[in-house]
């Protein structure tokens, strides 16, 4: 499964401490195994550890719960092509606040 980031999420990964990024990068290995089932459509590929759904009120985009506490971490994305194939397009990380600008 390919992916690609938005500046914006560059950003907010760079502004991210260190221990979050940490949590981020072990949840997106397991996020990464649930996008691969999902788009061979699997009906439940993603985790018990995450929290995968569509973002309300932001046709297209998802989120994806990565930590509960230390932090309240969310990533929002949203599903593309590259090479033709299904792929993911990272847009936003952090705590719940990225949701109201996903």
């Amino acid at each position: 499964m390919k992916f690609e980031r938005t500046g914006r999420f560059k950003r907010d990964y760079k502004d991210l401490p260190d221990h979050h990024r940490d949590k981020f990068r072990a949840a997106a290995r397991d996020f990464h195994e649930g996008a691969v089932r999902a788009a061979a459509g699997e009906a439940h590929p993603w985790p018990n550890s995450q929290r995968v759904k569509p973002v309300e009120g932001a046709q297209g985009v998802w989120e994806m719960t990565w930590s509960w506490t230390d932090p309240d971490g969310r990533a929002t994305w949203e599903w593309i092509e590259i090479d033709g194939e299904r792929a993911v397009l990272w847009r936003r990380i952090g705590t719940h606040v990225v949701l109201k600008s996903p």
